[in-house]
């Protein structure tokens, strides 16, 4: 069997993070060490012990963005 290796993944707002998060979960299982990126102002985004999650800041808050996109 191979070793697990490294995956960044930077969803986007309004992406299909949702379906994203189920293959993540497995991929762990099997070893891999997962970073998600996502801006602060991002609600769609959560914490998981299944991957680590970074947060950066950005100049708008949730309401701005929201109303942009």
């Amino acid at each position: 069997s191979a070793g697990g290796g490294k995956l960044l993944v930077v969803p986007m707002d309004k992406s299909h993070w949702l379906s994203l998060r189920s293959p993540l979960v497995a991929l762990s299982q099997k070893g891999h060490q997962i970073v998600t990126v996502a801006p602060e102002a991002s609600s769609g985004t959560e914490a998981s012990e299944n991957y680590t999650l970074k947060r950066y800041p950005v100049p708008l808050c949730r309401e701005e963005l929201r109303a942009r996109v």
